[in-house]
């Protein structure tokens, strides 16, 4: 039976999320309804071939402090043209990970994006979230009870 919209649960523009996959450290996410694919704050890109497959290997910077994050693997199961906040079209790898938001455990599409010069390391487009949450566009970690959030998370810029 489908959720109707009165028994989704609520989310709020800023969440707590983890990547299972990629540590299992409470992450700050922006969720951007403008946005279709979810994107990672990843750097130093490559594409390799591995089993007759496309994959990248990249750093992934999760906001965490300490320098540089975890050096990861992903396959590549696309590659498209986005449009970055400030206008700008680029080709970007596409992977498919789990996030994990409040109770639920989604399998969603990530674009890698160098997203050094904004706020949040991880962006939660709408394709990740339709059919599971109602966006509350005023409020921030609905689903975030669970961890703590840092003080630093607490000023309201939407970057």
């Amino acid at each position: 039976m489908r959720k109707t919209q009165r028994q989704l649960p609520l989310v709020g523009w800023r969440e707590m999320v983890r990547l299972p996959a990629f540590g299992d450290a409470p992450i700050i996410a922006k969720v951007d309804t403008g946005a279709f694919t979810s994107a990672l704050h990843a750097t130093g890109i490559k594409r390799f071939t591995r089993d007759h497959a496309d994959w990248a290997r990249f750093v992934l910077d999760l906001g965490q402090g300490g320098g540089r994050g975890p050096t990861c693997e992903a396959p590549i199961v696309d590659q498209r043209a986005i449009t970055s906040s400030n206008g700008v079209t680029e080709q970007r790898c596409i992977i498919t990970a789990q996030i994990v938001i409040g109770e639920q455990v989604i399998d969603t599409q990530f674009s890698l994006a160098d997203r050094s010069d904004m706020k949040f390391p991880i962006l939660i487009g709408r394709t990740a979230i339709k059919g599971r949450f109602l966006v509350d566009s005023d409020r921030s970690f609905l689903q975030s009870r669970r961890y703590s959030v840092p003080a630093s998370a607490n000023k309201d810029t939407r970057r």
